[in-house]
């Protein structure tokens, strides 16, 4: 089982500190992040939460999920592995 989360429903307000001390209920947080809109630099209302071993990532699943953080109901469950993506269009959206 992986340690990776993926963490759905977030407050656009949530800051990744307040992530991490919220985790660190179910044992230790390796590494935290949201993921932030590379336009407006504001949360995208997701991010990933790195457990120290698979059973506090499952435990952290069992706890948090549907849980209440900051008035919204988060979704918590194991990251899955990024995709590859094929490449996108030109520049200005034009095919030929």
């Amino acid at each position: 089982m992986s340690k990776k989360l993926y963490i759905g429903n977030l407050s656009f307000n949530t800051t990744e500190e307040e992530l991490k001390d919220y985790f660190a209920q179910a044992g230790q947080v390796d590494s935290c992040s949201i993921i932030m809109d590379k336009f407006t630099q504001r949360s995208r209302g997701f991010g990933f939460v790195e457990m120290g071993t698979p059973e506090e990532a499952q435990k952290a699943i069992e706890t948090f999920d549907g849980k209440e953080l900051d008035g919204r109901s988060l979704r918590v469950n194991i990251a899955k592995p990024r995709e590859d993506r094929p490449p996108r269009g030109q520049a200005g959206g034009a095919y030929r």
